[in-house]
């Protein structure tokens, strides 16, 4: 449903112009069906798990659909729904595991992905900013790129200072054998959140961050050391 709202947009950029229905690889009709039918399915597989996960899918589809035909047009607040919306995952994982999420993931994954979402945008403003154009992408314009910049970079680093409170914390304490290893977390986050703001600075990053980084060897690298990190503060 997103894609079709983006159609007409998507054939004029220059690299999402590549989408499988953007670029007529996948039919309208084919998109149609594959939509509502895993609409339907995840709304089925939602019966089989607790009740509160089922509610918060739900507003998820709300947010989301409001989200593709209104507030992604509207500056800021587009971020600000991409970033609730991905939180919103966190929050639905723990409605199915029956594991409340603390206050503490929620704050830090509020900003981590507001960082994403405005990392996303500038990856999208910035072909037209190259071309001096004045062109307006969902209401924002080129000369936006360097307030952008200072929202996205200061929201990773918002993520890291909740994550640095964290473990300086008893909650912390109350969990891991050894929360002093976890102060490695941070500068591996900082390494992180700057890589993906100096590759985006430079027009390395042409898409979505998160499809970025399943890609990407250094973000594996990252996420393995953070894994070794995690691991050896809990023995």
């Amino acid at each position: 449903m997103n894609d079709f709202a983006d159609l007409e947009a998507d054939r004029r950029h220059p690299t999402k112009s590549r989408r499988p229905f953007a670029s007529g690889e996948l039919s309208i009709g084919f998109g149609w069906v594959l939509g509502v039918g895993t609409t339907v399915l995840g709304l089925a597989i939602a019966t089989r798990l607790p009740l509160l996960f089922g509610i918060v899918l739900v507003v998820y589809l709300a947010v989301t659909t409001l989200y593709t035909f209104w507030w992604k047009h509207v500056p800021l607040v587009d971020v600000l729904v991409l970033a609730l919306l991905y939180t919103g995952r966190v929050i639905a994982g723990g409605a199915a595991t029956a594991v409340v999420p603390s206050p503490w993931i929620l704050g830090f994954s509020l900003f981590f992905f507001l960082s994403l979402a405005f990392v996303k945008r500038y990856a999208e403003l910035r072909p037209f900013a190259v071309n001096e154009s004045s062109l307006q992408v969902r209401g924002y314009y080129a000369g936006d790129l360097d307030l952008i910049t200072i929202n996205g970079t200061v929201s990773g680093y918002l993520a890291v200072l909740v994550a640095a409170l964290y473990i300086n914390g008893d909650h912390a304490a109350g969990i891991y054998a050894s929360p002093a290893l976890l102060w490695l977390v941070c500068p591996l986050l900082l390494y992180w959140i700057s890589r993906m703001w100096m590759l985006a600075h430079r027009g390395e990053l042409h898409e979505d961050p998160v499809f970025f980084a399943i890609r990407d060897r250094t973000s594996w690298i990252v996420g393995g050391l953070l894994t070794l990190v995690l691991l050896a503060a809990r023995i």
